[in-house]
């Protein structure tokens, strides 16, 4: 029963407006004294998470990020996106989708393509007579497909706490990114025709493709070494993380040639803040987990829902139905570290594939970043545009339509999932 004290008492700090370490770690520490253990056990506890090889992907696709940014290679994808897909209905609300596409395939964040390629979209739309919070909301929900399409950080923490291959997980969110980005894409131009919005006067020629492509090729090229390295196994993910760093360093200095120094520290320095951050928080929920644990939490859990069905998509539809309210509240690196290593022992029990929901949570996470209250998505974006949140919201309305879509064909067809993992194995 304590356990469950313990949730109710990180639930009811974190309602209170606590920090979520604190709102985390104050009742795994009430917990440690009350039951007359040792506090070195918060030490043993927090270093033991982070003594993990897989974590340290996570600050260096930080870093990736940072670079990107800050080495000009984010102008280059949107130019290139711009005369590919310009002249489809709704012209730059779809380069919009299909650059976070791109830029997905470096970066592993949502906030990280919003504050990066996000700028660079919104100020051109607004410039083309886009509204502005139209422009924020197709920013929003294509930069989910971020942390969906590898490398993707999410996935990196997910497969840490759960024990689910992490190179199965980032090879199983390949699909799901793409039809999530289709989805998007066909939504967009339904609502740009009915509002008449711009788009490109005619399809590029091949010489204006080849010349705006040529300068874009190199960061177009990292998805396609990551994913080849996976597929051919080459590569453990933090050696992804490695490969991936090398790779933007080499073509920011040699190929764009936009890397200063001054750049290079301010890089590093965003990656320090970013990842202290999240690790923090990493360690804290170690913490918090070993108390679930010892007190039986997902057992008890399995348990309870297994009462409910035993049927995998029942379990399921629970599963979305309870994230989604978890991701109105919860930031998605907190969830994952809390509430994933509860789920997933009742949902494996039952016989859903591990890498199949894995892909589930995210995905589910991922729609939290755009729904209210927690919503970070889109404060960064309402911040960027300059317009109100309500107004963000409302233009919102429509897109959940594919995003939700997206979510239902992934849980019922894990096929969509596991294809391309199940083709690496074999």
């Amino acid at each position: 029963m304590s356990g469950f004290l313990v949730v109710l008492a990180f639930l009811a700090l974190f309602m209170l407006g606590f920090p979520v370490v604190l709102a985390i770690g104050l009742p795994s520490i009430a917990y440690l004294l009350l039951n007359d253990l040792p506090l070195q056990m918060v030490a043993q506890r927090t270093l033991y998470a982070l003594d993990s090889f897989p974590l340290v992907a996570v600050p260096v696709f930080l870093f990736v990020g940072s670079l990107m940014n800050t080495a000009g290679i984010s102008k280059h994808i949107y130019r290139f996106a711009d005369t590919a897909v310009g002249r489809l209905p709704g012209g730059l609300a779809q380069v919009n989708i299909f650059g976070s596409l791109v830029f997905a395939g470096m970066s592993g964040s949502a906030l990280a393509d919003i504050g990066g390629i996000g700028r660079i979209e919104i100020d051109a739309m607004k410039s083309k007579g886009f509204n502005p919070a139209f422009a924020s909301a197709v920013t929003s929900s294509s930069a989910i497909v971020g942390p969906i399409f590898p490398p993707s950080i999410p996935l990196i923490l997910y497969g840490t706490v759960t024990g689910v291959s992490v190179i199965q997980l980032l090879l199983g969110g390949i699909l799901p990114a793409l039809l999530c980005v289709a989805a998007l894409m066909i939504m967009t131009a339904w609502l740009s025709v009915r509002r008449g919005y711009p788009r490109a006067d005619r399809w590029p020629g091949w010489a204006r493709l080849w010349a705006d492509m040529k300068p874009a090729l190199p960061a177009l090229m990292a998805p396609v070494i990551l994913i080849g390295g996976m597929l051919a196994g080459w590569f453990t993910p933090t050696e992804i993380a490695a490969v991936t760093v090398a790779y933007a360093l080499l073509i920011s200095s040699l190929f764009y040639r936009e890397l200063t120094w001054a750049r290079l520290i301010g890089a590093a320095l965003e990656t320090l803040r970013a990842s202290s951050a999240i690790l923090i928080i990493v360690a804290v929920a170690a913490l918090f987990g070993w108390v679930l644990s010892v007190e039986q939490v997902p057992q008890a859990m399995t348990k309870f829902m297994l009462s409910i069905s035993t049927e995998p998509w029942v379990l399921l539809l629970l599963v979305n139905v309870l994230l989604l309210v978890v991701g109105m509240f919860l930031d998605s690196t907190t969830a994952i570290l809390v509430i994933a290593p509860i789920i997933a022992k009742p949902l494996m029990a039952a016989g859903v594939d591990p890498v199949h929901l894995g892909m589930v949570v995210i995905f589910n996470l991922m729609i939290g970043l755009l729904t209210p209250p927690m919503g970070l998505a889109l404060f960064l974006v309402a911040d960027i545009a300059k317009v109100r949140m309500q107004d963000v919201l409302r233009e919102m309305l429509p897109f959940y339509v594919p995003l939700v879509a997206t979510l239902l064909l992934i849980t019922f067809v894990p096929a969509i999932t596991l294809w391309l993992p199940r083709l690496a194995v074999g």
